[in-house]
């Protein structure tokens, strides 16, 4: 089940600031295309300020259904149209990606990309990762780097997308957790702290392109 046009949607957005990240906001269908829906101006539920997005946002919405269930989905925003009012344009969901259960986390996939890294004491190295996502990512690399939790480094992450375009993220991301595998490696999880929304952009962008295979195997 999908919503339809005049249902209300209530949206969060992914933002590395945690409490803006936790507000929510509320819209409506405007108008239903092939791959995609157009809603009205966001409003923070409370104060009533309208939320501007922007292209490539990320957003985790859910829609009530006529027995007062809450539907999730994830998407993200994909551009902007001019009617009476302006609409904002977002990725229509496929109706198994449907959920009744509220995802706590924005998109994250599993992908092994090459992630180059510069810690603050020069020391360099290609690691690749294990997962990615717009608000961090994980990788693997060898335990001889002394990487401990709260170490800040900067970081490369290589993306290549389906039309055979490759882009290149640059962000300073924070330690959260290390783990050491069985295999004498170590896991590190790290959250982006310094990112351009265009570099951001770029990762979320990717994430959905990789969603979207797996969904089609």
């Amino acid at each position: 089940m999908l919503p339809k046009i005049n249902d209300l949607v209530y949206i969060q957005v992914a933002s590395p600031n945690k409490k803006e990240e936790k507000k929510e906001c509320k819209s409506r269908i405007a108008d239903i295309e092939d791959e995609y829906y157009l809603i009205e101006m966001p409003i923070e539920v409370g104060t009533g300020r309208i939320k501007r997005l922007f292209v490539g946002d990320e957003l985790s919405i859910y829609f009530l259904t006529d027995e007062g269930v809450k539907n999730y989905f994830n998407t993200y925003v994909i551009g902007f149209a001019e009617d009476v009012i302006h609409l904002i344009r977002i990725r229509k969901p496929s109706e198994e990606s449907i959920t009744k259960v509220q995802r706590r986390n924005f998109l994250r996939v599993v992908a092994e990309l090459e992630l180059a890294v510069k810690l603050k004491d020069n020391t360099r190295f290609v690691a690749y990762t294990d997962d990615v996502g717009g608000g961090g990512v994980s990788f693997l690399c060898d335990s001889t780097y002394k990487l401990n939790e709260g170490d800040q480094m900067y970081c490369w992450l290589l993306l290549p997308y389906k039309n055979g375009s490759i882009e290149h993220a640059p962000f300073e991301a924070e330690i959260v957790r290390t783990k050491k595998l069985e295999n004498g490696r170590t896991r590190v999880m790290l959250k982006l702290i310094t990112i351009s929304d265009m570099e951001r952009q770029k990762i979320i962008r990717y994430c959905f392109e990789r969603q979207f295979d797996f969904r089609n195997r």
